[in-house]
């Protein structure tokens, strides 16, 4: 199948944004939390507030936009192709990479002191339950694989649906979108209370809104380049600017908070990171190009195996620029990413060239 060229942009780009993300971590953990934040977060100082909130609210697009990726290549399902098929390829494209990585976080950690053995035998035996205690960053595999799991139910609907009817059921997903704030300010609302969280937008709610919004914009946004260049752009920046200052306010340096709270806006079905996450999409759909530079090309590629070992390398990295070298927060938390981008990249390509390479790095 040839190469959707601004979808391999796209996949480095959000690849990149996820370290961007858990580096950004590191400056606002409460003491004693592991490379990525836990219920509790502390700032510091006044650098680490501004800049947390500057790199972090901004690259939390990362999440939304891999499920547009994923949405746009593959919903709906191909004509002729079974459930059961598809079910079957994106399986064995997704699940053993997964699986071994699983292995491996519940185990290697023990060889540098950062994890027990009865934390390890304990990860290991809850292996088909969740993701280990040090890869965090794996939850986001679950709601990928139930997107996987409802595409084949959602792709008859979407080849027959309408401009207006696609219209009409995103414009509920936005609308789900204001529940955290909604709930925030106003309670329970639409049917929740203590015995029912399934409120009346719950079936129009999370990341499948941006299945049908990916359909939406390949299948039916007819926007010529300038306009959706234009548009993309104002979306982008009101959405940043908002996921941004969402957190800024609330983070008083000094002060111990629940994560959950300073990150009400840093959630991924939020309006403002639907706005972030739309904007840039569309911004990526303005390049035109043939086929994109090897390097590129190759990253996209890599992207998963980057993605599933890159809090190995983080770790490391932190140590290095956070606590040996003492970097300012403004310069720490880049200098993190990209040096961890780019061992990932190099990690990932060395395995690529071994006989089998798919199974592990996807």
């Amino acid at each position: 199948m040839k190469r959707i060229v601004f979808l391999d942009y796209i996949r480095v780009f959000a690849c990149f944004l996820v370290m961007v993300v858990h580096a950004s971590e590191n400056f606002y953990g409460a003491p004693g939390s592991t490379d990525m934040a836990g219920p509790q977060s502390y700032l510091a100082t006044e650098a680490d507030r501004l800049w947390v909130a500057v790199y972090d609210g901004f690259s939390r697009m990362a999440v939304p936009l891999f499920m547009i990726v994923s949405a746009f290549l593959l919903a709906p399902m191909k004509e002729g192709q079974t459930m059961w098929q598809f079910y079957r390829q994106r399986c064995l494209r997704i699940l053993p990479p997964f699986f071994i990585f699983m292995i491996l976080y519940s185990t290697l950690p023990m060889l540098w002191g950062q994890l027990d053995a009865a934390t390890s035998i304990k990860d290991m035996s809850r292996i088909f339950l969740n993701f280990p205690t040090l890869a965090g960053h794996f939850w986001f595999m679950y709601p990928l694989i139930s997107l996987y799991l409802f595409i084949p139910i959602i792709s008859p609907w979407l080849r027959k649906a309408t401009a207006k009817e696609e219209r009409f059921f995103i414009g509920l997903f936005v609308l789900s979108t204001y529940m955290p704030y909604l709930n925030r300010w106003c309670g329970e609302v639409w049917g929740q209370c203590f015995w029912n969280e399934y409120h009346m937008l719950w079936y129009f709610s999370g990341y499948l809104g941006y299945l049908v919004l990916a359909h939406y914009i390949r299948v039916h946004l007819a926007w010529s380049r300038s306009k959706r260049l234009i548009v993309g752009t104002v979306l982008m920046l009101v959405g940043a600017v908002w996921t941004i200052y969402s957190f800024y306010v609330q983070a008083t340096p000094g002060e111990l908070h629940s994560t959950p709270v300073i990150e009400i806006g840093w959630a991924f079905c939020t309006i403002n990171c639907v706005l972030l996450t739309t904007g840039t999409f569309l911004m990526f759909t303005c390049i035109k190009r043939p086929e994109a530079p090897k390097m590129v090309t190759d990253l996209s590629k890599l992207s998963y195996g980057m993605y599933l070992m890159h809090i190995f390398w983080l770790g490391l990295w932190v140590t290095v620029f956070k606590q040996t070298l003492e970097l300012p927060t403004v310069a720490a938390i880049p200098c993190i990413a990209v040096v961890t981008f780019v061992s990932c990249f190099v990690t990932t390509k060395v395995i690529s060239f071994i006989p089998g390479s798919k199974w592990i790095i996807g």
